[in-house]
């Protein structure tokens, strides 16, 4: 099945091709759609644009999920610590 592609609002210059974007992003490979939730406002997001466009919103998402990786891994390691702190106790008990 294929994608229906949008065509941009009039009014905006695309960079890349020096003309309207109505006239050339729906034909361009950088004109993709977006589909979650704004990292920031946590609105529901579905929406046409061009991928340099959405670099800011993916460059924070992609922040925000760095961030609660770091967390995730650190917490396992304090788990991985412990457990190994009860084994040499209880080796050393023995």
């Amino acid at each position: 099945m294929k994608v229906q592609i949008p065509i941009a609002e009039e009014g905006q210059f695309c960079p890349f091709n020096g003309k309207d974007t109505s006239t050339v992003c729906h034909k361009c490979p950088l004109w993709i759609q977006v589909r979650g939730k704004n990292p920031q406002s946590n609105e529901e997001v579905d929406h046409w644009a061009c991928s340099f466009a959405w670099l800011p919103m993916l460059l924070i998402e992609n922040s925000q999920r760095q961030v609660q990786t770091g967390a995730a891994v650190e917490s396992f390691r304090n788990e991985m610590v412990s457990a190994n702190h009860s084994t040499l106790k209880a080796l050393e008990a023995k």
